[in-house]
């Protein structure tokens, strides 16, 4: 069979024609090499923006993507591993409780989590407002703790996936981001690199989240777990809303304190509520419960026995960071100063909206805007009034935490929230879930 030049293939999917795994490998490889250049590749990404991508295309891709790198091998960690992404939101701190609270449980969590960019937080940064708390642990070391710990959260390492750092760099400058095929060839090549069994997917729905309408992400989840058990994985996801911040706190020091009290049992209602689902179908896929129930019941076992926070303790030792912040997080630096937001008006608060408020953390320094920002851990905000909360005229609606007072993000926090005569419909958490 005559194989098809890199021109040629780019002109097959440009007229909709579905491109065999060699081919795609073929690509992949190429452009690492310097055989395909990067004006093809963005090529041949437009081309699958316009014409779309087959499932078969879809796993090509990503195995391609995943195989440009290091796949960690996890065979001594005895047990099903399992792991758990996110979309992105604001105010999204769940893996750091998740992680060790399914890990007391029995099953083993290995983790690769990012840094925060434009409006959504990053798991790493929030870990690091723990005092010597490292992220960039050797491959072995990373092994070795999820072993001996039962969970171990890092950041990407050079050799993860190579393939989708360049692509998604081109994929930034060339307006082919909002591709669904090419979003989950990213998400599932770096998730299976950590060498798992099985993934829990927490697919954002809102103003706060990538996908800003529920019919797209849908369309994202479907396509996620379709891939994922066409790769031979165990996979589920769940629509989680995301037009309101998660929890209390926006921030780093602040949220990573938050996720905390969730393990001594503490923390706020939909925070919990959350956490303890997602922990719940990753305890399910690992074989460590019969159904979500068991599982339910065996989180809270862990969270009164106080074996959530050993393992917790655990972890931030083996990464070097100081384990007392687990059994008193209030030990975690917070910006003293603090100015209040609120309310113009009594009513009912209809909405609170994510974007805006995440906008604000990162111009208040909680995030970064570019990659080579630097992130303060300490300063953050407390969103103290959510939709369906009846409010007073002066009633604090949040709380910045700041080091120097700025009225324009107190400006840009106030015009997130909206207060009516009337009570906003109730609104689940939950939007749906995917197998």
């Amino acid at each position: 069979m005559i194989q098809r030049s890199t021109v040629e293939i780019i002109a097959a999917k440009r007229d909709g024609q579905e491109l065999s795994t060699d081919e795609i490998q073929r690509v992949v490889a190429g452009l690492l090499s310097g055989s395909v250049a990067d004006y093809q590749m963005t090529a041949l990404l437009m081309a699958a923006f316009f014409r779309g991508m087959s499932d078969a295309e879809t796993v090509a891709l990503t195995e391609a993507m995943l195989r440009s790198g290091k796949v960690l091998d996890l065979s001594s960690v005895p047990g099903v591993k399992v792991d758990k992404h996110s979309t992105g939101g604001v105010g999204d701190k769940v893996s750091i409780a998740l992680a060790p609270l399914v890990a007391a449980c029995g099953a083993p969590v290995p983790m690769v989590s990012g840094r925060g960019l434009g409006h959504t937080g990053g798991t790493l940064d929030k870990l690091e407002a723990i005092p010597g708390f490292r992220t960039d642990l050797s491959t072995e070391d990373f092994i070795s703790v999820v072993r001996d710990v039962g969970t171990c959260m890092i950041g990407q390492t050079k050799d993860v996936a190579p393939a989708d750092k360049k692509i998604y760099a081109l994929r930034d400058v060339t307006a082919t981001v909002e591709c669904i095929p090419l979003i989950v060839a990213s998400i599932l090549s770096k998730k299976l690199a950590e060498g798992i069994d099985a993934l829990v997917l927490d697919v954002k729905v809102g103003s706060g989240a990538f996908m800003k309408d529920e019919a797209r992400a849908r369309e994202l989840a479907t396509a996620l777990v379709r891939v994922g058990q066409r790769a031979g994985k165990n996979v589920v996801a769940r629509l989680t809303d995301m037009n309101t911040p998660l929890g209390v706190a926006v921030g780093n020091a602040n949220e990573t304190a938050e996720a905390l009290e969730l393990l001594h049992g503490r923390g706020p209602d939909d925070l919990r509520e959350i956490t303890m689902q997602l922990c719940a179908e990753m305890l399910v896929l690992a074989k460590r419960a019969d159904d979500e129930k068991s599982a339910l019941k065996s989180l809270q076992n862990a969270i009164d026995s106080g074996a959530a926070v050993a393992v917790m303790e655990k972890m931030i030792a083996a990464q070097h960071g100081d384990p007392k912040v687990a059994g008193n997080p209030a030990l975690l630096e917070i910006a003293k100063e603090r100015i209040d937001v609120t309310a113009d008006r009594a009513g009912f608060v209809t909405r609170a909206d994510a974007l805006a408020i995440g906008r604000a953390a990162v111009a208040m320094g909680a995030g970064r805007a570019r990659a080579e920002d630097v992130v303060d851990p300490t300063v953050g905000i407390s969103v103290l009034a959510k939709p369906g909360d009846r409010v007073e005229r002066g009633q604090p609606l949040a709380a910045l935490h700041v080091r120097k007072r700025d009225a324009s993000i107190e400006e840009r926090v106030k015009a997130a929230y909206v207060i009516e005569d009337a009570a906003p419909p109730a609104r689940s958490l939950f939007i749906g879930r995917i197998t």
